[in-house]
């Protein structure tokens, strides 16, 4: 395993955590980026990782994005996330997810958590009977239920704001658009492009939802392979899947003008959203139009208010416009454009934050 400090000063980490539970075969990973403008809050996912350093590398680049998701979604949180190593169809029990509330309680409030990949909400019902700092629980449970809701909708908007920009006008009627993973948020997405007229290309290794949604749409919905979606001739790819599918290799084959996706970390490196604005792909920031989630249980942690969490799911439209409108002006990548942002609104925060709001005369001389 490569040095945690060093990779934590790679990234910038505040503070990483190992759980093991051997009763229940927990072997989990809390990865804290920076609580500059609050406590942490990133969802759980549960992926049979093929190595510790695999499912090290993700939380850390994962919660990472959770930074900048709350900063650009002006979200009063820091970013965090946890990974569980493990099949989420064969090793999830009640109990291990007892044992993941019971961890995350044990950081006394600096993290909440969710679902994620390979991860339901019903999963955390029972993480919730150990830990009060569990977020986007079903309805039924006081929760403010399925994230994947706002999630795709503000992948929508994130599409009205890209066509807004490349054609003038938001419709999408007419436009083709490829969409690679059709699992919890893809599977949504694809109904709203439905209904919105556009042309829709699909590729999910769950070969079932895809004939599925194939069935339920007919002609408005095209099947390909999950290793050609990236190369299909469309006007927007939404990568709806794991990340880095913006990498060396496929970064030439794409025939894409616009990258609008759901998926975590797009670009498997920096350099690559450089090479997307050279190219003349313009690119939406992952982390900014998939928020909606992200947004729906940050609104839960006040009391959640559905009208309220659609109509802040929707700035993201406007505020992918002014990304866009920075890069074009600044001629840098649209990824950067955006890191700019964040980075001073937690400049701000952090210059806010050093008046001191209360001093009590009992703590002196202790």
């Amino acid at each position: 395993m490569r040095d945690i400090f060093d990779l934590m000063d790679q990234h910038g980490h505040e503070q990483v955590v190992f759980c093991r539970h051997r009763p229940t075969g927990l072997k989990a990973i809390i990865a804290i980026h920076n609580t500059t403008l609050g406590p942490a809050l990133g969802g759980c996912r549960m992926i049979p990782y093929s190595s510790t350093d695999e499912a090290l590398e993700d939380v850390l680049r994962l919660s990472k994005g959770m930074t900048y998701k709350c900063g650009l979604a002006d979200a009063d949180f820091g970013g965090g996330k946890m990974v569980i190593i493990g099949d989420p169809r064969t090793d999830k029990t009640p109990e291990l997810f007892r044992a993941v509330g019971r961890f995350v309680e044990g950081l006394n409030g600096r993290f909440l958590t969710g679902t994620d990949m390979g991860t339901y909400a019903e999963d955390f019902v029972h993480a919730a009977k150990e830990s009060k700092a569990i977020v986007g629980l079903p309805k039924e449970h006081g929760g403010s239920g399925d994230t994947s809701i706002p999630t795709a909708f503000g992948v929508l908007q994130g599409m009205k704001a890209t066509a807004k920009y490349l054609w003038g006008s938001p419709e999408l009627r007419g436009r083709k658009v490829a969409v690679q993973g059709v699992g919890k948020v893809g599977y949504r997405l694809v109904e709203l492009l439905v209904a919105e007229g556009a042309r829709v290309v699909i590729a999910d290794i769950n070969e079932e939802r895809c004939m599925e949604l194939a069935e339920k749409y007919g002609g408005n919905v095209e099947l390909t392979g999950v290793d050609t979606i990236h190369r299909v001739e469309c006007d927007i790819f939404a990568p709806c899947a794991r990340g880095g599918v913006v990498n060396d290799e496929t970064i030439d084959q794409l025939r894409c003008l616009a990258i609008v996706g759901s998926a975590n970390n797009q670009l498997e490196e920096t350099r690559h959203g450089d090479y997307l604005h050279e190219k003349g792909i313009l690119y939406a920031p992952d982390y900014l139009v998939n928020a909606g989630g992200l947004i729906q249980v940050a609104d839960e942690v006040e009391g959640y208010e559905e009208k309220r969490v659609l109509a802040k799911t929707k700035a993201i439209y406007d505020m992918l416009l002014a990304i866009y409108e920075r890069s074009h002006a600044e001629n840098i990548a649209t990824s950067r454009a955006a890191d700019q942002l964040v980075m001073e609104r937690i400049e701000k925060v952090a210059d806010l934050r050093r008046i001191l709001l209360g001093f009590h005369l009992s703590e002196r001389g202790r």
